[in-house]
């Protein structure tokens, strides 16, 4: 049994039990979410693909932690300017584990 759900303008293939960073969501850790933006269910009866969202299915998943991924560095260069300035980032995420799948 697998779903397909969307949430922070991406979608991702889930299971129960998985453990996926998804983009930052305003939850503490411990907290109960609900993704109703399901794309897809495939369950023992079939498979069911939604226009655009399967109707009446929900994801059920529980907040593991909230952090930030890796720090990446930004050169930005000008030749024959003497320019050149350097960003770095730290994109935000949510860690879930996917509790249950109904649908």
């Amino acid at each position: 049994m697998f779903a397909i759900i969307e949430t922070g303008g991406k979608q991702y293939k889930v299971t129960e039990q998985d453990i996926i960073f998804v983009e930052k969501l305003d939850c503490n850790e411990g907290d109960e979410i609900t993704f109703d933006k399901v794309v897809a269910v495939s369950t023992e009866a079939g498979f069911v693909a939604g226009t655009p969202t399967v109707a009446g299915a929900t994801v059920k998943a529980t907040v593991v932690k909230n952090g930030k991924g890796k720090k990446i560095h930004i050169l930005k260069y000008k030749s024959k300017k003497d320019s050149k300035k350097k960003i770095g980032h730290r994109q935000p995420y949510t860690k879930v584990q996917i509790t249950s799948i109904v649908g």
